[in-house]
């Protein structure tokens, strides 16, 4: 391996080594607690060098929601690929999204805002935009409404209403612990069902 290879190599590493800290710090302390110094306390470096890799710490949380959707639309087309009929697969995917939410706690958080301030790279989206993992279950959507022909603008409303609904009820359990997961997947499934048979109606 050549020497830029190998400084390109300790360069990605740094980067890596930078966001896992920044993850570290917030599961163990919350988002309000994340400051340069803290990362660069972990990774033992100075703050200064971790400036050569992000600007600024907002720079750090851009990066982190980048990575969140990526993970999020990698775990929804997991799910779609198990099924074949449309309602499951459009089932599976919305719980596909539940689950990272919890599994992935810290980083839904930054995603979508829920008791922390929204990334800046969010703001930059336009208004009512869907995002990658939204475009795999508004397909799938047109898909289930196709006799009807669906106008792109009932395909955009039809998911935001599946979102609204699910990003509500995520919001209430990470925020205010929620009424238990029995009682929860009950909330769960009533809503995916009654959306998905709406969509038939």
């Amino acid at each position: 391996m050549g020497s830029k290879e190998r400084i390109q190599r300790l360069k990605d590493e740094n980067r890596i080594n930078i966001l896992e800290a920044s993850l570290q710090i917030v599961k163990e302390e919350g988002w309000q607690a994340l400051s340069m110094r803290k990362i660069a306390d972990i990774i033992e470096y100075t703050a200064p060098m971790i400036y050569e890799y992000f600007a600024n710490k907002e720079a750090i949380l851009n990066e982190l929601s980048r990575q969140g959707h990526i993970l999020l639309t990698k775990r929804i087309k997991e799910a779609q690929a198990l099924h074949e009929s449309l309602e499951n697969q459009l089932e599976a995917m919305w719980l596909a999204y539940w689950d990272f939410a919890f599994e992935e706690r810290e980083l839904y958080q930054l995603m979508f805002g829920v008791g922390t301030p929204c990334c800046g790279s969010n703001n930059e989206k336009k208004e009512n935009s869907i995002n990658s993992f939204g475009l795999l279950i508004a397909d799938v959507i047109a898909e289930i409404m196709a006799d009807q022909y669906p106008s792109p603008d009932l395909i955009c409303r039809k998911y935001f209403t599946f979102w609204s609904v699910m990003h509500g009820l995520i919001s209430i359990n990470l925020v205010n612990q929620g009424n238990g997961d029995t009682i929860n997947q009950l909330v769960l499934k009533d809503a995916i069902y009654g959306i998905i048979h709406s969509l038939k109606a």
